[in-house]
């Protein structure tokens, strides 16, 4: 019986600089292009590492312009040959709101400041949030804050905050938005899955959310949410997150990465 369904093989033939073991970090596709970007493994990693499908050959492409630091467990989306970057961890106990661009035509980096939303605050630093490309516009949806004003230290806070980021022609941002949007939103998380799904019939399109973790032993999966969009045309922690439970509540430290990661616990995944 012949197999017609999808195969997978594992890639062993490739030349060029090799990106170091990481996690947290995120990558997108430009035709024949993979670009990877951030994740942590001993520290944040700070390069950008493109591999040609084509050639097999992976290679750092000379970035100008406003080069972000390395950041791990951040929002990476592509539109064409644009990429935006937001949020993130930048160090240990340290998260960030900051908004890249990258022209990977001419591989040219571009810090963006977008207007807050009208009666709110821009997004507040963050991990783990989903942020979705649809049409001209980016959604972001929950994550985890850190309240502690030591970086040291963490008090974390999970966020179910829904923004909309509305992008220019080509290059560029107008502002953030806090869109309206009825019925039951998911619960606070962070580490989760997002995605777009444009139906059929004329229904719209509909985000679906999948997952997380909020801090909470409330079973091992949690049920997909969805949020349909207002209108038509509407990327884990690095290894310094030790995660302890006790039988009331879940903490969370930051200590340094001079050992492999603890494993995560199972029950910690939100519903």
């Amino acid at each position: 019986m012949i197999n017609k369904g999808p195969i997978w093989k594992r890639v062993r033939s490739y030349a060029g600089p090799v990106p170091r073991a990481r996690h947290g970090h995120r990558a997108v596709s430009i035709r024949e292009l993979v670009v990877v970007f951030g994740g942590g493994n001993e520290g944040i990693a700070t390069n950008l590492h493109v591999y040609n499908s084509v050639t097999r050959q992976w290679f750092l492409p000379a970035v100008r312009g406003d080069i972000p630091p390395g950041c791990a467990a951040h929002g990476f989306v592509c539109e064409g040959t644009r990429i935006l970057v937001f949020g993130g961890m930048v160090e240990f106990g340290q998260y960030t709101n900051s908004l890249y661009e990258l022209q990977a035509s001419r591989w040219l980096w571009k810090k963006l400041k977008p207007r807050p939303p009208r009666n709110a605050s821009l997004p507040r630093p963050r991990i783990g949030h989903s942020f979705t490309l649809h049409a001209n516009k980016c959604y972001l949806f929950g994550g985890m804050a850190n309240d502690s004003e030591d970086p040291n230290g963490n008090i974390p806070r999970y966020l179910d905050d829904f923004y909309e980021l509305e992008l220019q022609v080509q290059s560029g941002v107008k502002s953030w938005n806090i869109p309206e949007t009825k019925g039951g939103g998911p619960s606070a998380r962070e580490s989760h899955s997002s995605v777009v799904y444009c139906g059929k019939g004329g229904s719209g399109p509909k985000l679906y959310i999948f997952g997380g973790m909020c801090g909470r032993g409330l079973g091992n999966f949690s049920p997909v949410s969805e949020f349909k969009t207002c209108q038509l045309g509407f990327p884990g922690a690095p290894s310094a997150v030790k995660i302890t439970k006790d039988k009331d509540s879940v903490h969370i430290t930051w200590e340094p990465p001079t050992s492999p990661p603890p494993k995560a616990e199972p029950d910690t995944t939100c519903r």
